[in-house]
């Protein structure tokens, strides 16, 4: 089970960059941000939206953006996604709130479109566009992974549907191993195989024994939502993590 990182970047806070140094050196996977991301100067950690609000954006900007952050980490991105529920917020974009989801999977399946052919097209109810070439490419292949945020059942069917892996937040003990198997069975059903759409953590429970249950129950990844603070408050949580990175590697 790898472990990540999320946090809100503001001027108050620990950078981005010394964000990302310390997580790498204390052996975490990843780092998140929610909306924008940011390349910090790493060698090995991932770098993931949780998440990207598609449906507020430009499908053919998102694409190339995307691409870019992915050919700058050298295929180290992952891209999460979500319908959010900020209805004042979509308006402001132009988003119908209650269309939000239909117009994600839309923007999603015409990026997929632009990721993977040099001339793409997209034909939908709400993203319409004619024979167009841009890039770059991503490195990963054919895209990078499509983690696909929210609760369940709907975001679990959205994943299955069009993602690559699903992000719930913060369910613990059996709650959570029920949702799984329901999951995993849903998926199934769809004929889809549960081992290509593995299972993000959002906001998880900082107890060693609880981590060890996410685990065997087959969790690939855990992300901790930290507060936007100061250095000196962020690495002492990053310290307490990271004891509990090395106690869940046995």
């Amino acid at each position: 089970m790898d472990f990540g990182v999320l946090m809100f970047f503001t001027d108050y806070a620990i950078s981005a960059v010394d964000l990302a140094k310390a997580l790498e050196d204390r052996g975490f996977e990843s780092v998140w941000a929610p909306e924008h991301s940011h390349i910090p100067t790493t060698t090995k950690l991932k770098v993931g939206t949780g998440v990207c609000l598609v449906q507020q954006r430009d499908p053919i900007q998102t694409a190339k953006l995307v691409a870019s952050v992915d050919q700058v980490s050298n295929g180290r991105f992952l891209f999460g996604v979500g319908g959010g529920w900020n209805q004042d917020e979509m308006e402001d974009h132009g988003t119908v709130f209650e269309s939000r989801f239909k117009l994600m999977r839309e923007r999603i399946e015409a990026m997929k479109e632009i990721w993977t052919k040099s001339k793409a097209e997209y034909h939908g109810d709400m993203v319409d566009f004619p024979e167009m070439m841009t890039w770059p490419k991503p490195v990963q292949k054919p895209y990078p992974p499509i983690l696909v945020g929210g609760g369940f059942p709907q975001a679990a069917r959205r994943a299955i549907r069009y993602g690559d892996g699903w992000c719930p937040v913060g369910r613990t003990g059996s709650s959570l191993l029920d949702v799984l198997e329901k999951y995993w069975q849903m998926a199934r059903d769809a004929g889809r195989d549960p081992e290509t759409l593995p299972v993000t953590l959002f906001n998880p429970a900082e107890d060693a024994g609880e981590l060890a249950r996410y685990r065997d129950m087959g969790v690939a990844r855990v992300v901790p939502m930290l507060l936007s603070e100061e250095r000196d408050k962020i690495l002492p949580v990053l310290d307490r993590w990271a004891a509990l990175i090395r106690r869940a590697a046995h």
